[in-house]
This record gives structure tokens, sequence and C-alpha cells, in this order.
């Protein structure tokens, strides 16, 4: 006969049930490049903005909440998060006692297709301008830092840009994800030995042909 195994209890002699426990909520900054700059997908809701995000259900994976809220409130889906930061400051949350996990995604914009009916890719400035609940000014903050973090030494690792493409291009792009301007010469030197050359040449545009190139596996996600 199989003994009966007895509720665990700590070393007060306390069960698990025996202490409070928080709610759950995970919220992601979903970025993307437009227009030259950083964006941020952000949810309206009778006149409120905020990023997607929902409560964890019972037994459900953090990632797997993620990618509910984002299928439901912004109609966005197959993109793998990163986790950036919990939030558990006590008295944080007007609702209650809740523990927030920040997450981050980076999509190309000609890759969002946002469904839901009230999201909105909205310049990285308008958004920080907006009243934002929840901590959600700062999980902005932080994923953009690190995404420019990620950016700062590989080229495009989060394939922003479509291939082929010049180095001119590249460099647009993380100058849009950088906030500012960038060596020319010196991005090049960093940059061009991390890409893979096509041998072909850009055709049908004004200026002298630029080389085209392509990602290379050690840059991927």
């Amino acid at each position: 006969m199989t003994p009966t195994s007895e509720p665990y209890r700590d070393s007060s002699g306390r069960s698990l049930t025996d202490y409070p426990r928080p709610s759950v909520a995970v919220d992601t900054a979903v970025l993307t490049v437009a227009e030259g700059g950083i964006a941020v997908v952000l949810v309206e809701s009778e006149g409120e903005a905020a990023l997607p995000g929902t409560f964890l259900h019972e037994s459900e994976a953090l990632a797997d909440a993620v990618m509910r809220s984002l299928r439901e409130k912004a109609g966005i889906e197959g993109l793998a998060a990163r986790q950036l930061h919990v939030f558990d400051r006590p008295g944080r949350d007007s609702r209650g006692w809740v523990l927030l996990v920040a997450h981050r995604v980076v999509v190309p914009e000609r890759m969002l297709r946002l469904d839901g009916a009230h999201a909105r890719v909205t310049p990285l400035a308008d958004a920080l301008a907006r009243p934002l609940a929840y901590d959600h000014d700062e999980i902005i903050r932080r994923a953009v830092e690190s995404l420019r973090s990620d950016y700062r030494d590989s080229p495009d690792p989060e394939r922003l840009l479509a291939e082929p493409f010049t180095l001119r291009e590249l460099q647009q792009v993380h100058e849009a994800v950088a906030g500012a301007r960038l060596p020319r010469d010196a991005f090049r030197r960093a940059m061009e030995p991390r890409l893979r050359a096509t041998g072909e040449l850009t055709s049908g545009t004004r200026g002298k042909p630029a080389r085209l190139f392509r990602h290379t596996a050690d840059a991927a996600r």
C-alpha cells in the first residue's frame, strides 16, 4: 500500500495556501520602426491608451498569456516575446496586489497586421507623451533601451530590414533605432564584415549603384 503523501508545510508549519497570493499580469511592448523612428503598439480603450496585456490564467504559462493578449488585444500572432522585468512594487496597481511581468516584441512594420479594432502603431515620443497606467511608460523605456543595446554591435539582429539591402539602408534602420545619426565610415567598418554580400548591385535608382547584402546566421535572433 502506497503511503499518503502529506501536504507541504514550511518551517513555520504553514502550507502554500496559508499565504496571500498576488495576481500576475503580463504586458508587452511591441516595437517596430516606422517613418524613420521607433514606434510602439498601443491599444485604445475608453479613451485610454495601454500596452497589450492580460492577467495570467490558472495553469497558464507566462509565454502563453503573452501570446493570448497579443492575439486578443492587437490581432498579433506568431511572434516570440522576450521577458524584460518584473514590477513588484506594493501599491503600484490601483486594482489590487498585482505582479507585472513585462515583455518585449520586435516586428518589422511590413509584417505588422493589427486586426484589433483599437490597436495603433504610435511613434515613441507620442506614446511616452500620453498618460499610461500600470508602469507602461517604464516598460516602453526598458524595451527601447533593450532594443538599442541589441543594435549597438550587431547588424539588424531583429531582421527589421527585408533582404537584400544596401549598407545605407542598414544604417538608416540603425539610426532609427538609435534615435541619432551614426558616423558613416565607422558604421560600415563595423557592420560590413558581419554581412553576406550577394555579389549584386542595386539597379533602377538614381546615383551610383550600391552593393547588396544579406543577414548572416550569426546575426539571427
